[in-house]
């Protein structure tokens, strides 16, 4: 899988606040990929037989889809995004600081939902 390309500009952020976007964005990328490496070899340790390796088949297919969904950079929503990231520990609020202090407060806001 491709490594997500942040591309979309943010309409009515600063160029400073945009890098910061795309940093945090990484950063939760790289660890959403850590996690899955993670889970996947505790899963292959365990493989013994065929309907295991289709288990890990399915897995890796909805983690696929699941991945390439959320990790989408888009303008529409990228807050929420921020505060899923935030809520299932793939970011910490204080990697968004630069961000305007009303962004940081709705992420902030809506992470602990």
């Amino acid at each position: 899988m491709a490594k997500p390309m942040p591309d979309e500009l943010l309409e009515g952020w600063s160029e400073s606040e945009q890098h910061i976007a795309r940093q945090a964005f990484e950063h939760a990328y790289q660890r959403t990929i850590e996690r899955l490496i993670a889970d996947l070899q505790e899963k292959t340790r365990d493989l013994n037989s065929a309907e295991a390796i289709w288990q890990l088949h399915d897995f890796l297919s909805i983690e696929r889809h699941t991945i390439e969904g959320r990790f989408s950079f888009r303008a529409e929503g990228i807050l929420f995004v921020f505060a899923s990231f935030v809520k299932d520990n793939l970011l910490q609020i204080d990697e968004l600081a630069g961000l305007d202090a009303d962004k940081l407060a709705k992420v902030s806001a809506m992470s602990r939902f």
